[in-house]
């Protein structure tokens, strides 16, 4: 943004202003533009810092920056990322909702995604206790069984004992 159009006005108008002081003003006016360039030029600065602080506040999570390149300032305007698409859960209210899955194993990107999930409590200390069986935390444990749900997988049994592992489980009272 070219800044010398707006100084330049302010010239003038500080000349216009000193030519109702006669000829005395008019010069001390002439003396004093030069000079002050700098400073106007600063303080247009500071004014479209503190417009952009207000721009970016409203804007947030993008951003508009104001950076000097030479002598006039340049924006920089970092857009807001686009929102992930939702997807409404269709479940009844007593199942879980879920809005976007992380990717499966062989396509992870490496990015993450939030959901919100709604999980009866019996079947939440179910989670928590399977998952410290298996010395992970809840979301690792419920991002592996999602992966191998999704992926039609059998995760392997921890205790080697199983369908997994050839074994046979058995269920069931013992007396």
């Amino acid at each position: 943004m070219d800044l010398t159009p707006y100084v330049d006005n302010l010239r003038q108008e500080l000349a216009v202003a000193a030519d109702a002081g006669g000829d005395d003003a008019r010069a001390l006016a002439e003396r004093l533009t030069a000079p002050l360039e700098s400073a106007t030029r600063l303080t247009l600065l500071n004014a479209l810092s503190a417009a952009m602080v207000e721009v970016t506040r409203e804007l947030a999570p993008g951003s508009v920056d104001v950076r000097l390149r030479g002598i006039d300032p340049e924006f920089v305007v970092t857009a807001p990322p686009a929102p992930e698409p939702f997807r409404e859960a269709r479940e009844p209210v007593d199942e879980p909702a879920a809005t976007v899955l992380p990717p499966s194993a062989d396509t992870d990107d490496g990015t993450m995604a939030r959901i919100n999930f709604r999980l009866p409590a019996h079947l939440k200390a179910r989670a928590e206790d399977a998952a410290a069986a298996d010395g992970l935390s809840v979301n690792a444990w419920l991002v592996r069984a999602v992966s191998t749900t999704l992926d039609g997988g059998q995760r392997a049994n921890p205790q080697g004992r199983g369908k997994e592992s050839g074994g046979r489980g058995f269920t069931g009272w013992v007396r």
